[in-house]
């Protein structure tokens, strides 16, 4: 609770900074007031949470919620740092788009911190909001009117789903708190609408996390988005996301079914091999990351079908998939921040222009592919060993096929940096010095819990 305490502060600040026309100084104030809150969040990581226990009854500071807490303080730390270049043509709404962001990492925070169903839905909602109108907040741009649109009216409906779900939940079980309904769960008795509510709740959840076939807004949505918050959603919201569903999935039952695990299966082939497939035709690198981090999502799932080790390979694989994700949208922000579109065609000759640039995405997109030292490869390969465990076989090989399919499309990208010619230098890191170093940083995060993994395995333990 002190860290939602914090955020919320923090945010507030934020909006009356703009009072005493304070906006230079938001953005560094922000960042270090944030790396505070990290430093809070890590604390509680080593404090003994029965010892936090005034608000346990919505809330509780655990193990789990403390190291994604710690993931996204730190993304939300590299997206409002890059906020400042990126937002310079609206200087008078500066500080709403800085306070947006920490409004968002507040809902984020929330849904894996929650004990009570309230608060989760409070949590997603908070989240959802902020993304709806930061996806819309280029107003005189049709496809950012578009895509805040349609996000909002596919996003409204699975909350909807959510909502109901709950109502169904709490309409069996008579409570709210899920150590409660977990306790009857376990019982006999609970009338049919319980699993509905369950599945509904899932439902929902899939469709926030872009999984097949809850995924066909994404590309639309990203597309259309400014290119920072289509980073925003593509890191930040989908790992909150996917860190909820493990949450309520393992707050519901202890142990899936052979359904429900049969479903995550045909959940996680489809969403991989769509995903993986689509990419291969995109010409726009947003909308190719989209169709990409539906395949993510697909790799994700696979965790849930050993729901003993699930935690910690999903805290792992969020870490590697979040900081490649934040450190290719740095880049890429860069190169497209003037032009017209996002298409491949803009990083043409990128690798003679601006080399560190081209190192830093090509190694964030082998990352994503799964290659060697990055972190990536080290998260599919536990995800991987894991099914393999569990005697999912089927499963494994539709992920090792598609993470060959992947580099094809992560390739074309390399090529034209290194294969092509560019037109005119446009690449001047000077210009963009805050990408240049969030793209750094991140990447090399990225690099060192790869051959570090224990840096983050020994979170939950």
């Amino acid at each position: 609770m002190q860290v939602l305490i914090s955020i919320v502060s923090l945010g507030v600040f934020c909006l009356l900074a703009e009072i005493f026309n304070l906006r230079k100084l938001l953005v560094p104030i922000t960042v270090i007031g944030l790396l505070a809150i990290l430093g809070i969040s890590l604390n509680l990581w080593s404090t003994d949470n029965s010892l936090d226990t005034q608000f346990s009854s919505m809330i509780a500071t655990t193990k789990f919620s403390s190291a994604f807490s710690t993931l996204f303080i730190l993304l939300t730390i590299f997206l409002i740092a890059m906020s400042d270049d990126f937002y310079k043509d609206h200087q008078a709404k500066f500080s709403d788009f800085i306070a947006i962001k920490l409004f968002l990492l507040t809902g984020a925070i929330a849904m894996v911190s929650f004990t009570n169903l309230a608060m989760f839905f409070l949590g997603i909602e908070v989240l959802s909001i902020s993304v709806y109108i930061l996806a819309a907040s280029e107003r005189l741009d049709v496809k950012s009117n578009e895509a805040g649109m349609k996000y909002f009216l596919l996003g409204s409906f699975a909350s909807g789903l959510i909502l109901f779900g709950i109502c169904l939940v709490y309409g069996a079980t008579g409570y709210f708190d899920m150590g409660e309904i977990y306790d009857l769960s376990q019982g006999v008795g609970l009338p049919v609408w319980y699993p509905i509510g369950v599945a509904l709740i899932i439902i929902g959840m899939l469709f926030k996390i872009a999984a097949a076939p809850f995924h066909f807004w994404a590309p639309d949505v990203y597309e259309g988005s400014p290119t920072l918050t289509t980073a925003t959603m593509s890191t930040l919201v989908k790992v909150a996301a996917i860190a909820t569903l493990y949450k309520l999935v393992s707050g519901f039952s202890v142990v899936l079914s052979l359904k429900v695990e049969n479903i995550i299966v045909v959940i996680s082939i489809l969403s991989m091999t769509i995903g993986n497939i689509m990419a291969l035709r995109q010409k726009n690198v947003k909308r190719m990351l989209a169709f990409s981090g539906i395949s993510h999502a697909g790799f994700m799932l696979m965790a849930f079908l050993n729901i003993a080790t699930a935690a910690n390979n999903l805290l792992y694989y969020t870490f590697a998939y979040a900081l490649a994700g934040i450190s290719a949208f740095a880049v890429i922000i860069m190169v497209t921040k003037n032009k017209d579109n996002e298409n491949i065609d803009n990083f043409n000759g990128l690798g003679k222009a601006n080399p560190l640039m081209a190192a830093v995405l090509t190694a964030s997109l082998l990352s994503m592919a799964g290659i060697p030292i990055f972190s990536g490869f080290f998260a599919k390969f536990m995800l991987f060993s894991d099914t393999m465990k569990v005697g999912y076989i089927i499963v494994v090989i539709a992920g090792v096929i598609n993470s060959i399919i992947s580099i094809g499309y992560y390739f074309k990208l390399v090529l034209a940096m290194y294969t092509k010619d560019f037109d005119n230098n446009e690449y001047k890191p000077t210009n963009y010095y805050t990408y240049g170093v969030v793209a750094v940083l991140s990447i090399v995060i990225n690099i060192v819990i790869g051959i570090y993994p224990s840096l983050v395995t020994q979170l939950l333990k």
